[in-house]
């Protein structure tokens, strides 16, 4: 188990994204990337970290487990497996807030 930095305890709000086109390659943690996964990309947090999304328009959310590294794009906190995107209600881009569960 992977113990989660104190400055991460803290809420994190931003856009989320989805990516899905890259099935089967390797995601940075090792593991083969399942776009149908509620799995998700983030640039610091620990890989197993479990994280609610919640969209902050609709109050809907889902959980996901971290096992990429990403976004790299400006004002993205999380990129999501496109099954997580799917769960949480997110076609392209959203507003999220990132809550991590223990």
């Amino acid at each position: 188990m992977s113990i989660v930095p104190v400055w991460a305890l803290a809420d994190q709000v931003g856009h989320a994204s989805w990516y899905g086109a890259e099935s089967g390659n390797r995601t940075a943690n090792g593991e083969r990337f399942h776009p149908g996964g509620m799995t998700a990309a983030h640039r610091t947090l620990p890989f197993g970290t479990r994280v609610r999304v919640t969209v902050i328009s609709t109050g809907r959310s889902c959980a996901v487990r971290i096992n990429d590294r990403g976004p790299f794009i400006r004002g993205r906190v999380i990129d999501l497996a496109h099954g997580a995107a799917r769960a949480c209600g997110i076609s392209g881009v959203a507003r999220v807030r990132l809550t991590i569960l223990r």
